[in-house]
């Protein structure tokens, strides 16, 4: 039974499947590792915020404050670091590092290229971008929100809020890590 108009939990858990699957680059080991990089992000990222919708949309948004940036801060070790973007964000704080920007602006101009990219960035490194793309269980804070609470939270969280009005299928922002080219394990 749904409660208050939310999707069902059982909804939810598939949306967010969908959302944090990552693809990646066949043949590409910068690719494969990039996309491998990023996979305990999306996944601890995932489960944060099933944490908060389980008890509602403004809990989810303030697990995706708190802990997004807490879980990419813990990952970012060894050389690598990782994060979220967007053309249009939530909070400042996830402004793209420049190699990421130009990769962004192309999904966003070309919609029907959406696979994930790998850059060969200065001093032996290498950047590695997935796109993020809407799923409907993202409408619900990422949409037409409508939801009093929830838009009292945001424009209390983030007064400067640009990530509503999307639409499923449309591109959300990006996923990226940048890393040493040269794995430091082998």
């Amino acid at each position: 039974m749904e409660s208050k108009g939310y999707i069902s939990r059982n909804a939810r858990f598939l949306a967010l499947i969908s959302l944090f699957a990552g693809s990646v680059l066949a043949g590409n080991p910068d690719g494969d590792r990039g996309a491998e990089l990023l996979l305990p992000f999306k996944q601890q990222l995932k489960q944060a915020l099933l944490t908060g919708l389980a008890e509602g949309p403004d809990k989810a948004v303030a697990a995706c404050k708190v802990e997004a940036p807490r879980i990419a801060s813990e990952l970012s070790v060894d050389g690598v670091v990782l994060g979220r973007s967007s053309h249009r964000l939530r909070n400042p704080e996830n402004q793209a590092p420049d190699w990421v920007t130009p990769v962004l602006d192309a999904y966003v101009a070309a919609e029907s290229d959406r696979k994930p990219r790998s850059v060969s960035l200065p001093e032996g490194r290498v950047g590695y971008i997935e796109p993020i793309v809407m799923q409907p269980l993202c409408l619900t804070c990422h949409g037409d929100v409508q939801d009093s609470t929830l838009v009292e939270r945001i424009r209390a969280d983030y007064p400067q809020d640009r990530a509503t009005g999307f639409a499923a299928g449309e591109l959300r922002g990006v996923f990226w890590v940048e890393y040493p080219s040269v794995d430091p394990s082998e």
